[in-house]
C-alpha cells in the first residue's frame, strides 16, 4: 500500500488515475483529510493505512503569494515536510517527497546536476530548499525527487492556462528569456510508482534526484507547441508573441534556467520522461476534448 499526501493536487490525481489502471495499491489523503504539518493526523493517518511507502506531494505552490504569505509557504513545504518525515521515521516507513526547480538560482549555463549548490531566489524556493533539508535530517530512507514545469490534465497550470487563454485572445505575450524541462505528470507520476517500486524492494539507492520532462524549451516556445497541438480541435489560431521576464514582473523571481540532468535517476531507476513536445501535444488535446465534451454536455 502506498500512502499520497496531497492526493487533491495535480500530482496526486494523477498518482491516484494512474495507480487504478496498474492496480497497485494507493491510498490519498486530500489536505481535508489531514495537514502533514499536524503530527497526530499524520500519525493517525499511517496507523489506519498501515503504508509500504508514502508519497509527499503536497505543498504551498503560489510562488508570488509566497512572497508575503511566508508562514503559510513555511508550514506548507518546511514544517509539514519535517513532521512527515519523523512520523516516517518512527514507523520505519520510507518517504519520496517532491521537491522543485525553484531551489536553483538559475544562473547556471548549463543543466542543473543534484549536486549543484541550491541558492533559491525567493520565499517558495528558501521553503522547498529548508523541506528538503529537514526530511534528510528527520529520515534516512527518502528519495527526494526535483522536477520542474509541471503541467497535466488536473489542477491549474501552465498548458491548461495557454489553452483557455487561446480561446479568449488573439495574441498571447509569453516569456522567452527563461528556459526549463516542461514535465508532465502522466510522466512524473509513473516515475513516482517506478521509485516506489524500488524503494519497497531494495534498501538502496536512497538520496536527491532530478525528473523531468526530457529537452529543454523557452516559456514561449512551450507556448507555441500548446498553442499548434490545440488548434485544429479548436480553430483558434492566435499569435504566441516572445517577451523579456522584464516585460512581465512578478511578485516573486524566477530561475532564468531551470534546465535539469536526469542522467543519474535514469541511470538508478531505468525511466526517462518522453520528449516534452511530444507528452504536449498528447496532454493538450485531452484538455481541449475535456473541456469540449464538459461544454456539450
Amino acid at each position: 500500500m502506498i500512502v499520497v499526501y496531497g492526493g487533491n493536487g495535480q500530482v496526486g490525481q494523477e498518482l491516484v488515475r494512474l495507480a487504478a489502471v496498474r492496480g497497485v495499491p494507493l491510498r490519498a489523503f486530500a489536505r481535508s483529510d489531514v495537514d502533514i504539518a499536524e503530527a497526530d493526523g499524520v500519525e493517525r493517518t499511517l496507523r489506519e493505512a498501515k503504508p509500504s511507502l508514502v508519497v509527499n506531494a503536497a505543498a504551498y505552490t503560489k510562488v508570488d503569494l509566497a512572497e508575503s504569505e511566508v508562514a503559510a509557504a513555511e508550514r506548507g513545504n518546511c514544517h509539514g515536510p519535517r513532521v512527515l518525515a519523523e512520523a516516517c521515521a518512527a514507523a520505519d516507513i520510507p518517504l519520496i517527497h517532491l521537491s522543485t526547480d525553484y531551489v536553483f538560482d538559475g544562473r547556471k549555463a548549463g543543466a542543473y546536476r543534484e549536486d549543484d549548490a541550491v541558492a533559491p531566489l525567493g520565499v517558495y524556493g528558501r521553503t522547498k530548499a529548508a523541506g528538503e533539508e529537514a526530511v534528510r535530517r528527520a529520515l534516512t530512507r527518502h528519495i527526494i525527487l526535483r522536477t520542474a514545469w509541471v503541467y497535466g490534465e488536473f489542477g491549474h497550470n501552465f498548458l491548461k492556462t495557454m489553452v483557455r487563454l487561446a480561446q479568449e485572445r488573439d495574441e498571447l505575450r509569453v516569456v522567452a528569456d527563461q528556459r526549463g524541462c516542461p514535465t508532465s505528470t502522466r510522466d512524473l507520476a509513473a516515475a513516482i510508482l517506478v521509485v516506489a517500486a524500488h524503494a519497497i524492494a531494495c534498501n538502496a539507492g536512497w538520496g536527491t534526484y532530478h525528473c523531468a520532462g526530457t529537452g529543454v524549451v523557452t516559456w514561449h516556445g512551450f507556448a507555441e507547441r500548446i498553442i499548434a497541438a490545440q488548434a485544429p480541435l479548436t480553430g483558434r489560431t492566435p499569435r504566441v508573441t516572445p517577451i523579456t521576464a522584464s516585460d512581465y514582473p512578478t511578485a516573486a523571481a524566477r530561475p532564468a534556467n531551470s534546465a535539469f540532468d536526469c542522467s543519474r535517476f535514469a541511470g538508478i531507476f531505468g525511466f526517462s520522461a518522453r520528449p516534452w513536445g511530444e507528452e504536449t501535444d498528447e496532454v493538450t488535446r485531452a484538455v481541449v476534448m475535456a473541456q469540449q465534451q464538459k461544454d456539450a454536455a
